[in-house]
């Protein structure tokens, strides 16, 4: 597995997924992206969601003139699935044209803590990545436990 550091560029660390798992999902990121539509910011965003069942749901941002009704790629990916009665999910990418991997705005975490997402696969179109747990990306998050 590698890890995107900006000092080293890469770095080993374990997760269950493969490599061709990974690179899959950042590729299908990729090609959500391509549908953003972002005529505000110019700041495309791409999201793949892979389903325990296998099932791939994409996502790209969708801005609007009136900010607060953006939405995110990843909240765009996971509504979509959602939508369509899947609940169970095994990994998140998230994909933009960033210096470093791209890292989800404190909505989608909270919505990626939600429907408990443990992986999550940060991304940029440089080919750098890395891996975060959702306790990594959303530490001391509110679930039900906290209500």
């Amino acid at each position: 597995m590698i890890w995107w550091n900006e000092d080293i560029h890469m770095i080993e660390k374990e997760t269950d997924m493969t490599e061709q798992e990974i690179q899959k999902l950042i590729d299908r990121a990729i090609v959500a992206r391509e549908k953003t539509y972002s005529p505000y910011s110019h700041f495309g965003v791409g999201a793949a969601l892979l389903c325990e069942d296998g099932a791939i749901y994409e996502g790209c941002n969708i801005e609007n003139a009136s900010y607060g009704l953006t939405n995110c790629a990843e909240r765009t990916a996971i509504f979509k699935a959602v939508s369509e009665g899947r609940t169970k999910f095994k990994a998140l990418a998230v994909v933009a044209d960033t210096e470093g991997p791209c890292a989800p705005c404190g909505a989608c975490r909270q919505v990626i803590s939600e429907f408990e997402i443990p992986q999550i696969i940060l991304a940029n179109l440089k080919g750098n990545y890395k891996v975060v747990s959702l306790d990594e990306l959303l530490p001391f998050r509110f679930g039900t436990d906290s209500l």
